[in-house]
């Protein structure tokens, strides 16, 4: 049996208990959805909590720069096969959300945590994971979570110590390699990750990657791309055992195919067959209203969160896929990190001969990114009204962070 509040020291079950006590109120104050105050509340009362609601649980962490919250729900939902599972579903990922995550459902015997990447070396320590997925790395966010080879360097340490751990790692990310070379145990991952600028020189020794198709290497140290044990392919997976399994996901895009991937071998490492796991996977439809479509006025406007370049780069190869009419929604505060710089990293030449509306509150920021990268656009301030002028039939919208937030819920609050 795991434990529980009750079984709990004393100090940590009143933490938790005041610390749930503190959720429920900002829900019916209408202060938000508490996923974040009752952790904060419960971690102030005992430093310790996180380490003590996570004792007698089989734990992964999933952590990177892009998909950890659709990677996390589709985890769980593979270990949904042994029996229940705690997560912070809402992606609330920071330890205070692990804290009321874990105290919602205190008897799971599995517990499945996205995780910021800065706060990774912590939550791993504070947790002993089974099982860590390390996604990619990438820049986001430079003015809150810092350069991409500090990150790296931060998971490197600390992936060293997990010592009954094992690792999910992609080793088509130059960085992720970096980061879980010398782990005690890792599972390498074949994603077909397609963002490599944030990689042309060797993490560790500063000299060139060099690229030869799908292989790398460094040219002035061993670092180079291992062998994978499991690899992404065309819509399907190919096992260790070197069995194909189509993958049929409801999720869109080559990077979904991924996560799915990803999650799948963290969930084999759990103790799940792969065909459970992409049976499970299958199911997974809308990610905390990502991919989600909206009906408004004739319009049926599908929504896209990403949110720095490698993000971006990715969805708008999904949305080239039909030449629909796009609006992008831009905000710059603190969540989202107030440096704009990186949407001169972003592909926008993509969406050349499109219907296109910059909107969001640094819409004229964005206009002139679209205006360099020769998109013909216009500039509509409320992604709602933007959404409006657009011709009747489909339209991808795809914001960035407190942009895609806040959409959702004026879209559900008009529903």
């Amino acid at each position: 049996m795991n434990d529980s509040p009750a079984r709990l020291p004393l100090r940590t079950a009143a933490a938790v208990k005041l610390g749930n006590l503190s959720s429920t109120l900002s829900q019916k104050m209408g202060l938000g959805a508490g996923g974040m105050i009752g952790g904060r509340v419960a971690l102030k009362l005992d430093p310790q909590a996180l380490n003590r609601l996570t004792q007698g649980r089989r734990v992964a962490v999933v952590t990177g720069t892009n998909g950890k919250t659709t990677s996390t729900m589709m985890l769980a939902r593979a270990v949904g096969a042994l029996g229940e599972v705690a997560t912070n579903h809402s992606g609330a990922n920071m330890p205070d959300g692990h804290v009321t995550a874990l105290s919602k459902q205190p008897d799971a015997p599995y517990a499945v945590l996205e995780c910021d990447e800065a706060y990774f070396p912590a939550v791993a320590g504070a947790s002993n994971p089974s099982v860590a997925v390390i996604l990619n790395l990438s820049r986001d966010q430079l003015d809150r979570v810092g350069e991409v080879r500090t990150i790296e360097r931060s998971l490197r340490d600390a992936v060293n110590k997990l010592q009954n751990c094992t690792i999910i790692a992609n080793c088509d990310d130059v960085m992720v390699t970096s980061a879980a070379w010398n782990a005690p145990k890792v599972v390498w991952v074949a994603t077909g990750t397609g963002w490599h600028h944030d990689s042309a020189s060797c993490p560790r020794c500063g000299n060139p990657i060099r690229w030869q198709g799908e292989h790398w290497h460094c040219t002035g140290c061993d670092l180079a791309r291992p062998h994978p044990n499991w690899i992404t392919a065309d819509e399907a997976m190919i096992t260790p055992e070197h069995q194909k399994l189509e993958l049929r996901l409801t999720l869109p895009g080559k990077f979904n195919q991924a996560n799915a991937v990803m999650a799948s071998a963290a969930a084999h490492a759990m103790g799940v067959t792969a065909e459970e796991a992409v049976r499970r996977l299958r199911g997974v439809s809308n990610v905390s209203g990502r991919y989600r479509t909206i009906q408004r006025n004739g319009r049926s406007a599908r929504l896209l969160l990403s949110k720095n370049p490698a993000g971006w780069s990715e969805t708008l190869t999904v949305v080239k896929e039909a030449n629909h009419p796009a609006v992008l929604v831009i905000n710059a505060q603190e969540a989202d990190g107030r440096d704009l710089s990186w949407l001169w990293d972003v592909p926008f030449e993509r969406l050349q001969g499109r219907t296109v509306i910059a909107s969001g509150e640094r819409a004229t920021d964005l206009a002139v990114r679209l205006t360099y990268a020769e998109v013909q656009h216009t500039i509509v301030p409320d992604p709602l009204k933007a959404i409006d002028q657009m011709p009747q039939g489909a339209v991808e919208v795809i914001a960035n962070y407190t942009a895609f937030r806040d959409l959702n819920a004026r879209a559900a609050a008009d529903e």
